[in-house]
């Protein structure tokens, strides 16, 4: 245990005290009536005379400001709905209850208070308190705002405003830092507009493993644990994919699922080892109408998150208008490089094309990869507006169809946006054949050293083999999605509680 400071140790002397006094800093049983804004909001009715009676309410909340002024005591009080004022007067509750609160009451305490909802004579709604009762003693004082004067001004600083602090102490940030709230309530509200269009067409919302005995659906790292029980190997789910089509073959045509993805890779603005992905399968549907169902959907969230089509990312405007703009794979690469890659059908040809481009790649990648560096070096930060890129490498695309004129190239698009990928579709195999062949190419396991292999699933296979109908596939990041809508510069702002390294308080 960590020594408490010298701040701490007052406060414990006060909790101390209160349980000398036979008084529970802690009590079992609250008794609040309203939530803060509910009070507000009935306050204001009555003053519009819509309910003329008084408003009386037991509130309940932290303490987030006091001061004294006389016989009166004035402070502030905050839940997760919104913050009022509290009025103490000496004639009114005495001067003992007066003495108590300064005495044993700290910011950052959790108080119950009862009254009734007046405005003071400076025009602020608040609760004339006629008792009131310690709900939680803070041994640990919030952080504070620090004023610093600047030629001659007074420059007032955040709260907490160090990002490794608040990412470590994410409760401290979120109490003291209502912007913070505020984001994570666009990405609930975010989540829950995604599952009311995709239940509208028709979807069935599931949930599929997360511990798999066989990881797929993507070309990723797993992270691998033990059942000890069954004496079992399992691994993290990298992708809900393979599971979700099983459903198809099962005779559900629409499935969707929202959730954790858990990915053994590297961390960045845009990368977290867990992330909240969603997939959705469409039997009966191609990469083309999962292009026109996306720009659908992300419509219709944006407008019911922000209330318009449009939102700012880094300064710039994006529009969600509909369609938006498509660009096939080896045209976008050809625009901004020179290079055909239909021109260089090996890696090592491709490799020695690229050594004259300005980026760093590893020239004994595959093909597929190469292509890949491609894409994300000169188009991806450059597509702000929506963007479809489709038509992708078989390589790096072991689930998706073919195109009709080509063996190496697969019906799949990915869509970007405030530069940087959003997600991403395939017309999905349903020939078990065709799959296992693809499986095969991409290897059962590690031992041409690649990090990123798709094992083959032989039990996936045999679900094919009973027979699956043509389908669409799609999956994309909330995280990123929200990173958009919130306009906030890294994943670790929109994750409650992001992945970093040891070490640090």
């Amino acid at each position: 245990m960590e020594d408490y400071t010298n701040l701490e140790k007052v406060r414990l002397g006060k909790l101390a005290r209160l349980r000398e006094l036979g008084i529970e800093a802690y009590p079992r049983r609250v008794e609040r009536t309203h939530a803060i804004a509910d009070a507000t909001e009935g306050f204001l009715k009555m003053e519009n005379e819509e309910a003329p009676e008084e408003i009386t309410a037991v509130l309940a909340g932290r303490i987030r400001s006091a001061r004294l002024m006389g016989k009166v005591i004035f402070a502030h009080i905050e839940d997760g709905t919104g913050r009022i004022q509290l009025f103490f007067r000496a004639n009114e509750i005495g001067d003992e209850s007066m003495d108590f609160f300064q005495e044993h009451f700290d910011l950052g305490d959790f108080i119950q208070a009862s009254g009734t909802i007046f405005r003071t004579r400076t025009g602020e709604i608040s609760l004339w308190v006629k008792t009131y009762k310690m709900l939680a003693k803070a041994i640990t004082p919030l952080p504070a705002a620090k004023d610093q004067i600047v030629n001659g001004e007074v420059v007032s600083h955040a709260t907490l405003s160090d990002p490794e602090t608040r990412y470590r102490q994410r409760y401290a940030d979120l109490a003291v830092n209502p912007e913070v709230r505020q984001v994570f309530r666009l990405r609930a509200k975010t989540i829950r507009a995604i599952q009311a269009f995709l239940d509208s067409k028709g979807f069935l919302e599931v949930e599929t493993p997360i511990l798999q005995p066989i990881y797929g659906g993507a070309a990723a790292q797993p992270f691998t644990t033990h059942h000890n029980q069954l004496k079992q190997d399992l691994y993290l789910r990298i992708s809900f994919e393979l599971y979700l089509k099983r459903l198809l073959v099962g005779g559900f045509d629409k499935v969707y699922e929202i959730g954790r993805d858990f990915r053994n890779e590297g961390v960045s603005f845009k990368h977290n080892p867990e992330f909240t992905q969603m997939e959705f399968y469409w039997a009966y549907a191609d990469y083309q109408k999962v292009m026109e169902l996306t720009e659908e959907m992300l419509a219709f969230v944006v407008e019911q998150v922000l209330g318009r089509k449009t939102f700012t990312y880094k300064g710039q405007e994006i529009r969600l208008d509909q369609p938006w703009e498509r660009v096939e794979l080896r045209q976008g690469i050809l625009e901004k490089t020179g290079i055909d890659i239909q021109d260089h059908s090996t890696a090592a040809e491709l490799a020695e094309a690229m050594q004259s481009l300005e980026m760093d790649f590893n020239p004994q990648a595959s093909r597929g990869k190469l292509i890949d560096d491609l894409l994300g070096h000169f188009l991806e930060p450059g597509y702000i507006q929506p963007t479809f890129i489709y038509n992708y490498p078989r390589e790096i695309s072991p689930l998706a169809k073919t195109t009709p004129d080509s063996t190496d190239t697969v019906e799949r698009f990915e869509g970007f946006m405030g530069g940087m990928e959003l997600c991403n579709a395939f017309t999905e195999i349903n020939d078990p054949q065709d799959q296992e062949q693809r499986f095969l190419e991409m290897g059962r396991s590690y031992a041409s050293g690649e990090d990123e292999h798709h094992p083959l699933d032989e039990d996936y296979l045999r679900a094919m083999r009973y027979g699956m109908p043509p389908n669409g596939g799609f999956g994309m990041g909330i995280d990123r999605l929200v990173m958009l809508l919130a306009d906030q510069p890294t994943i670790r702002e929109v994750i409650l509680f992001p992945h970093l390294r040891e070490g640090g308080e």
